[in-house]
């Protein structure tokens, strides 16, 4: 009940009720009071036409002479006649119902009809009588008084009254017919007004509907346009306004989704700020970055950001400026970028802060710095053996033949080191930038070990070094690998292990299975790497003893390249050490 009288039909419907009811109980009164007019009017009439024609018969003819019956005969229904003599007393009464007596003594002692025995005009007047139906009940009456023989100076007179019944069922009557008029008009105004009402409402259901259906985010529904009218056109306003939704909502996704894959594909951090220092976004590397800081510094409080960026952050926000600085924090170096964010009123809401790691840049810069320096060091003795001894073949500085054939072998063994020295770091230059293609075979794992060890025997042999091999894996077992770069790998471990073992020590190869991985390990029992040296063991050109590998005719660049090919099989290799007593390298390879 309550969503009709909250709903538009109910607004309408008791609108147009009570203007109706407004209209009815005006109109009903106005009604009343003309019917009540008219048949005062119509009453006075008949009362003053059958007076004037009793008064004339009566003057014609002597009272005594005059018969009731005549009179009775001319008197309309619910009409009462009253003669009476000049001296005031009734001749004749003409009268129905009770309270004869009253009416009689009430209408000639009244003094408002006392001129009428001296004048030769009727008189009317409307009196409070007692009722012809009803006992103790006063009703109003109209009291018509008219001159019998007016030519006479005293005269007598004829008092005519009508029952007011009739006016009163005239009036009940047209009360009853205008309370049917208003019943009628009830139903019919309910009915059109529910008619006209749905006909408005319905449609604007259905816009509230499509209404909802969009704040949920639904753009495809839309409204039938059947109607010409104004809601017909909110119809179609609402249509097209759902199509510039859905339209302005996809360019916004779209942007969106464009800005999130920007962010997401730098390689920089993007952390953007709240006016109240607080985090509203951060990019996948700015996640790892904070992260990283908070397990560095959770014991320093519990901000996600150092208190460098945090003081540059304020820099920012409280002079508007952007700051550009390079940080050095915990090793680790920064170049951070911090730019204001406005709002459409051009005031501060916050700050983003571009940050890139320059850690490995300036490690690589070094590294590139180192490389240079070592391979100008690696390449200026060769080169200056051969220019020196060239310059001595050519200036004839040598005589003998034993010498010059000594001086053409130096200069034949510099120039083959040079040829190493160059085709490892093309090789090692091709496997770092991933151009380095592994063609795999599935080989018995322990044959391919075996055979490339047992090339080494004669070596160690004459080294007076013990060469073993030995295996926990049967020859069934395969691997798929590249057996001429796993070659190259074992070919640098073992002879570095026979270069570094002395006399009468031992180099043992393993191969082992270790979870899902073969565990292939190179140990001596040779001079050792010094702890310090253990992580730098990798690098190219780096040498525990520059001056003793040199003399050994290393490179430097075979552990690089090793790790590289190991790594390239989706494997991994490392060195334990200890000075003195010995060195065992590790690698993993799938199985």
């Amino acid at each position: 009940m309550n969503r009709i009288w909250r709903s538009i039909v109910g607004k309408l419907w008791i609108t147009i009720l009570l203007l109706v009811s407004f209209v009815l109980f005006v109109f009903t009164i106005l009604m009343l009071e003309f019917l009540e007019n008219y048949h005062k009017e119509k009453a006075e009439q008949s009362l003053n036409q059958t007076a004037s024609t009793i008064a004339s018969i009566v003057d014609k003819y002597n009272l005594e002479h005059l018969a009731d019956e005549i009179i009775e005969e001319m008197l309309p229904e619910d009409t009462n006649a009253l003669l009476v003599s000049p001296d005031h007393l009734v001749v004749s009464a003409f009268q129905t119902g009770i309270n004869k007596v009253e009416i009689q003594e009430s209408i000639v002692n009244s003094k408002d009809f006392n001129k009428i025995y001296e004048s030769n005009k009727p008189i009317i007047k409307e009196m409070i009588l007692p009722s012809q139906i009803e006992d103790d009940k006063m009703e109003s009456y109209f009291v018509l008084s008219y001159p019998l023989k007016s030519e006479d100076a005293l005269h007598g007179a004829i008092f005519i009254y009508q029952n007011p019944t009739a006016l009163h069922k005239t009036s009940q009557k047209t009360t009853k017919i205008v309370f049917l008029s208003a019943f009628i008009a009830f139903v019919l105004t309910t009915f059109f007004a529910f008619f006209l009402s749905s006909r408005i409402t319905w449609p604007l259901r259905k816009m509230r509907e499509h209404a909802f259906e969009l704040a949920k985010g639904k753009f495809d529904a839309t409204l039938p346009t059947t109607q010409n009218d104004e809601i017909g056109q909110l119809a179609m306003a609402f249509n097209q306004m759902g199509r510039q939704l859905k339209h302005h909502l996809e360019v916004i996704n779209q942007e969106k989704e464009q800005l999130a894959s920007v962010l997401t594909s730098m390689t920089d951090s993007v952390i953007t700020f709240n006016r109240d220092r607080t985090i509203l976004l951060s990019n996948p590397p700015a996640d790892r970055l904070l992260q990283k800081w908070f397990l560095r510094k959770k014991s320093q409080g519990d901000s996600p950001i150092p208190i460098e960026i945090y003081e540059m952050l304020e820099h920012v926000l409280d002079f508007e400026d952007k700051l550009e600085e390079d940080i050095e924090m915990d090793g680790s170096y920064y170049r951070i970028t911090i730019s204001p964010l406005k709002n459409s009123q051009q005031s501060i809401r916050g700050a983003i802060a571009v940050i890139r790691d320059m850690t490995e840049q300036l490690r690589l810069e070094k590294l590139r710095s180192d490389f240079i320096a070592n391979v100008s060091h690696e390449l200026r003795t060769p080169i200056a053996m051969l220019q020196g001894y060239s310059e001595a073949l050519l200036d004839d500085v040598v005589t003998e033949e034993e010498e010059r054939n000594e001086m053409i072998r130096i200069i034949y063994d510099e120039s083959q080191r040079m040829g190493r020295l160059v085709k490892d770091l093309l090789d090692l230059a091709r496997m770092e930038s991933g151009h380095t293609t592994l063609y795999k075979e599935d080989v018995s794992a322990v044959n391919v070990l075996e055979r490339i060890t047992q090339k080494f025997a004669q070596v160690a042999k004459e080294k007076h070094v013990n060469l073993k091999f030995k295996s926990s894996l049967s020859e069934d077992v395969m691997i798929s690998l590249d057996e001429d770069r796993i070659e190259q790998v074992l070919t640098n471990l073992i002879d570095n292990a026979i270069r570094h073992t002395p006399e009468n020590g031992s180099v043992t190869v393993s191969l082992d299975q270790e979870f899902s991985y073969a565990k292939i390990q190179v140990a001596d029992t040779g001079e050792g790497i010094p702890q310090e040296d253990l992580s730098f063991v990798f690098e190219r050109f780096y040498k525990a003893d520059k001056a003793r590998t040199r003399s050994k005719g290393g490179t430097g660049l075979g552990l690089a390249i090793a790790k590289n090919i190991v790594e390239a099989h989706k494997g991994n290799i490392k060195v334990d050490s200890t000075v003195g007593v010995g060195t065992t390298f590790t690698f993993h390879l799938p199985l």
